[in-house]
Order: C-alpha cells, then sequence, then structure tokens
C-alpha cells in the first residue's frame, strides 16, 4: 500500500515525465519542419538552377541575357523572401508553444505553492498566519508579474512579426524596382 509522501512523489514525477516529453515533442516537430523547409529549398533551388543554366545556353543577344538576369534575380529574391518568412514562421511558432508551456508550468507551481502553505497553516503554530500571508502575498505577486510579462512579449512578438513581414514585402519590393530600373538603364546603354 502506497504512502501519501509516496504517492505524490509518484504524481510528481508522472507529471516531470510528461512535461519533459511535451517540451521534446514541441521541439522534434519545430526541427522535423525545419528539416523539411531545408529539404524543399534545396530541391527547389536545384530545379530553379538547371532551368536557369537551360535558359543561358539558349541565350541569343544581350537582351536575352538582361532579361534573363532580372528574371533570375526576381525568382531568388522571391525564394528567399519566402525560405525567410517560413523559418520565422517555424521559430515563431515554437516559441509561441514553448511559451505556454512555461506559463502553464509557471501558474501550476504557483498553485501548489498556495495550497502546500494552506496545508502548512493548519498544522503551524499559533502566530505563523501571519508570515503565511506575506509568502501568499509575495506568490501571487509575482503570478501577476509573470502573467503581465507573458502578455507584453506576446504584444511585442505580434508587433515584430506584423513589422517583419511589412519590412520584408518593401525590401523585395524595393529590391525588384530598383533591379527593372538597373536593366532599363542597362538596356538603353
Amino acid at each position: 500500500m502506497m504512502t501519501t509522501a509516496q504517492q505524490q512523489f509518484a504524481d510528481f514525477a508522472t507529471e516531470q515525465i510528461e512535461i519533459g516529453l511535451r517540451f521534446a515533442r514541441i521541439s522534434l516537430d519545430s526541427t522535423e519542419r525545419l528539416a523539411k523547409l531545408q529539404l524543399e529549398a534545396a530541391k527547389s533551388a536545384l530545379e530553379e538552377n538547371a532551368k536557369n543554366a537551360k535558359a543561358l545556353a539558349g541565350i541569343k543577344d544581350i537582351q536575352d541575357a538582361l532579361a534573363l538576369r532580372q528574371k533570375i534575380s526576381e525568382s531568388t529574391l522571391d525564394s528567399t523572401v519566402a525560405y525567410s518568412r517560413n523559418l520565422y514562421e517555424i521559430s515563431s511558432q515554437a516559441q509561441s508553444e514553448l511559451s505556454q508551456l512555461f506559463e502553464e508550468r509557471t501558474t501550476a507551481f504557483n498553485k501548489n505553492v498556495v495550497s502546500g502553505l494552506d496545508r502548512f497553516v493548519k498544522s503551524a503554530p499559533a502566530g505563523a498566519d501571519v508570515a503565511v500571508a506575506a509568502v501568499k502575498s509575495t506568490v501571487q505577486a509575482t503570478a501577476a508579474a509573470v502573467d503581465s510579462l507573458t502578455k507584453a512579449a506576446k504584444q511585442v512578438a505580434d508587433f515584430t512579426d506584423a513589422s517583419l513581414k511589412a519590412a520584408t514585402t518593401a525590401t523585395a519590393d524595393a529590391v525588384k524596382t530598383a533591379s527593372r530600373k538597373s536593366n532599363g538603364a542597362s538596356a538603353n546603354a
């Protein structure tokens, strides 16, 4: 027959194993998505390079060369932007899932501390109520601070995500425009 302490230890150990497995799943899923992204990018690059080599072999004059250079530049830029976006999305999602796990664990820890203090108060000597109330107040204040920081971090992450997407699009458009102007100037020369 298991004692209460043994049962608590078994429950604690089981919970820690589940947390470790969840962390491992998040890490492995992210790694798998990154590996898949890299393989797709490598395949795409290989196909694109083969297509470009064939196109280079068929160039007949300078206008064809300039047009092909423009097309290759735009295609490379688009591929790089798409790869960067996908990479950012994967890492952002993994960070979000890990933050959620941390937040859940912090909340559970705080609840466990408060319930432990409640059990302690029941068997504590007279006068311990003040000390326990102070510790409970500290735990609650810490939990509120962690919650505020978590919300602020999420807002920063959302803002960063939106800013990154806007900056990436603007940069890609600017490079395409500059490349077109450069090719137009070269063709006129």
